[in-house]
């Protein structure tokens, strides 16, 4: 790779986030007032995601319960990918497409809100889980790309990264994220 190689990735990062955010910056801000309106009432967020997106995943609930630009309390967000033991007991015995739905009836609760994130929108396990969340009464969001797969029509709120490339999806899923907890940090505690 030469420096014109790592620019024009770069650009078109900037492109991708630039496209989604001229048509979709209402999205995230009703997506982050939907988080806002969950954690006031006492709600929680339980997120997931396999791979880069278990660790978006862990990003996010660790910027909700730890804090993100300035001391604040803590918020009530759970990455269900960070067990092992329920993750290895669920894949186990009733399948890994289980490991994230089983959590969400053992922890979802009307108003609360779950977060799947799946670049391609495929992934089995995240789609089951975000079914199972909409059927107890949750708030379903997805961060996804490429069209949002299996994942359009299912969620109360698609985030949809304009692009087919994975990592370019992920760049604008950590953006998103940023600022949601930005948004969520702000609402709750002024400073």
């Amino acid at each position: 790779m030469d420096e014109n190689r790592l620019r024009a990735l770069a650009a078109e990062s900037a492109r991708v986030q630039e496209r989604f955010f001229a048509e979709e910056a209402g999205l995230v801000l009703a997506v982050g007032r939907v988080l806002v309106d969950a954690l006031r009432a006492g709600r929680k967020v339980l997120v997931f995601g396999n791979g880069g997106s278990a660790a978006d995943a862990q990003h996010l609930a660790a910027e909700l319960v730890g804090r993100y630009l300035y001391d604040r309390p803590g918020l009530p967000a759970i990455a269900l990918t960070t067990d092992p033991s329920i993750m290895t007991a669920v894949a186990n015995d009733m399948g890994y497409d289980a490991v994230f739905r089983r959590q969400v009836e053992a922890h979802g609760q009307p108003g609360d809100v779950a977060i799947g994130i799946s670049t391609s929108g495929r992934s089995r396990s995240v789609v089951d889980a975000l079914r199972a969340a909409r059927e107890r009464g949750l708030v379903t969001v997805a961060l996804t790309g490429n069209g949002g797969g299996h994942l359009t029509g299912a969620v109360d709120h698609l985030i949809d990264a304009p692009s087919p490339d994975t990592p370019r999806i992920q760049e604008l899923h950590g953006l998103v994220i940023h600022l949601l907890c930005q948004i969520v940090e702000e609402t709750l505690y002024p400073r």
